[in-house]
């Protein structure tokens, strides 16, 4: 079972007794699995991941439509979701991630993907940034999303307050994350299959099974769904709302920035 939502303050990989050592304990792990991310993620969710991704672009879609609107991937990894942005709308995207491996091979996949032929060079960029300080102004941003990297911040609720300064009053956050399964047959065939299958599997690909055995120890000490939507609403998001798919094993929740001062 998951910690209530006023214990779990942040990510804490094993061994780390504080914020400082949480956060440089996930940027070594996750710049050793760089090489083999991508792999892993679409192997290990059966391709799930990429529907996850294009579902919630989806939803999205009508903030990400103006070439004028300005989109933020949080945590972004090597940019799936980022690309994914790119060729959905006319957004300017921007991806950024506090992981420097992560971010060249986010860098390298960008031409090989095709986008619009509207889009224009400068409309998908990556920057080396810490979700916790961002170097981004206030009210820069009209969305700020992030797909599977907000679990991992050391510190959840100062990350939903940065998120929340630097969007634009009226601006939406959208945060897609594991979950965990609700009891029954299909709910514990998953969380054998997470919590057995997928480390062995990540560790021989990618020589580092802790990173794979933190994954599902991360999700289910992670928040559930309805204690995420409590966070951000006490943290000052409006019309916060979730929506769980795939069995409960995935949740994509939103919320909007007020317009008031």
């Amino acid at each position: 079972m998951a910690e209530s939502a006023t214990q779990v303050e942040g990510s804490r990989p094993e061994g780390a007794q504080s914020e400082a050592e949480a956060s440089r304990s996930v940027r070594a792990m996750f710049t050793q699995i760089a090489p083999r991310y991508d792999l892993l993620n679409h192997l290990l969710s059966l391709q799930l991941d990429r529907m996850w991704r294009t579902r919630a672009a989806r939803r999205l879609q009508p903030n990400l439509q103006s070439p004028d609107a300005m989109v933020l991937d949080l945590c972004c990894g090597t940019g799936d979701l980022a690309l994914t942005f790119a060729r959905a709308g006319k957004a300017r995207i921007i991806g950024a991630d506090f992981s420097h491996a992560m971010v060249v091979r986010a860098k390298q996949k960008t031409p090989t993907f095709a986008l619009p032929n509207a889009k224009r060079a400068d409309s998908l960029a990556f920057a080396e940034a810490d979700a916790l300080r961002l170097p981004f102004g206030g009210g820069t941003f009209d969305v700020v999303a992030t797909a599977f990297g907000f679990r991992n911040l050391a510190n959840y609720e100062a990350g939903l307050k940065e998120i929340r300064r630097v969007l634009k009053p009226g601006g939406t956050v959208a945060i897609l994350e594991f979950a965990e399964p609700p009891p029954g047959i299909l709910g514990n065939v998953y969380r054998w299959y997470f919590r057995n299958v997928l480390p062995r599997i990540g560790g021989l690909i990618s020589g580092d099974r802790g990173a794979y055995t933190y994954l599902p120890s991360s999700v289910s000490r992670f928040f559930r769904p309805s204690e995420l939507s409590a966070l951000m609403s006490n943290v000052g998001y409006k019309s916060v709302h979730h929506e769980i798919w795939t069995l409960g094993a995935v949740a994509l929740h939103r919320g909007v920035k007020s317009k008031d001062p």
